[in-house]
């Protein structure tokens, strides 16, 4: 892939609209071209920035009160009182003040309603991150980068191409076999997913650094797969899985005792 080629799949790759063979293959391209890198950089930063709160403009407080005043045909303030008995405000104006107070009022509903729910619209996203990924990579030819049920191999492998390399093990005498990991994106991040095989289920731990402090996602089901957060050793993670609901629950267990 060369740069032209790349620098066109920047967008949906962070929109997570391409699939595994062509994410891959710009992934690579990027981890050694300094160029694409940097434009891949300041399209996740320029994403971020739109999500600040700090975006949107706030009404004045007498905005609100000065609408109302308008519409019940209250005498604006520096009117004299000898013209404010002639002062009526035309219906069609009053109707049209009305109208104004309605949209107004639900415009800053909506800004508060906004407000209380940037946390809820990140986390949404965050999960539609974690789905996307894992299907992208249900569709996929190969569902790891590096195939191997040794954490001594796949352990070392995410060094250097993560923040911080996972604790990885392996569960297959408990019925959940390691197949190996990959690189993944959640949002602007990159992180690392352990990929596990349950019967005909394939499992999927993303693994996000030690930092992330609070979970990736609450739990939550979409068309039958569902996301679990975790605590992969000092890590929060997030199983994804087609999994019921006591299987998932047993794996989590299991996840949640690794050392």
């Amino acid at each position: 892939m060369d740069c032209k080629d790349a620098l066109a799949l920047l967008e949906p790759y962070l929109d997570n609209e391409l699939d595994r063979a062509d994410a891959r293959a710009l992934e690579a391209h990027v981890d050694t071209c300094a160029e694409c890198a940097a434009a891949l950089t300041r399209l996740g930063d320029l994403r971020q920035s739109l999500r600040d709160p700090a975006l949107r403009h706030a009404a004045p407080p007498d905005l609100h009160e000065r609408i109302r005043d308008a519409a019940t045909g209250a005498v604006p303030t520096g009117i004299a009182p000898r013209a404010a008995r002639r002062w009526v405000m035309p219906q069609w104006s009053r109707l049209a003040a009305a109208c104004v107070i309605a949209f107004g009022a639900g415009g800053v509903s909506v800004h508060l309603w906004n407000s209380g729910q940037d946390r809820t619209n990140a986390q949404t996203q965050v999960a539609r991150d974690l789905f996307a990924s894992h299907w992208r990579a249900l569709a996929a030819a190969t569902l790891v980068d590096v195939v191997s049920s040794d954490r001594h191999t796949v352990k070392p492998w995410f060094a250097g191409k993560v923040a911080e390399s996972p604790l990885v093990r392996d569960f297959a005498e408990q019925g959940f076999t390691l197949v190996g990991g990959r690189l993944d994106y959640v949002g602007d991040e990159r992180v690392a997913v352990l990929v596990y095989r349950h019967g005909q289920h394939v499992i999927d731990v993303f693994v996000a650094p030690r930092a992330a402090s609070a979970p990736l996602v609450e739990a939550t089901e979409q068309q039958g797969y569902a996301l679990t957060p975790v605590r992969l050793g000092d890590q929060p993670a997030v199983i994804v899985s087609d999994m019921d609901r006591e299987e998932r629950s047993r794996f989590a267990q299991i996840v949640r005792s690794a050392q």
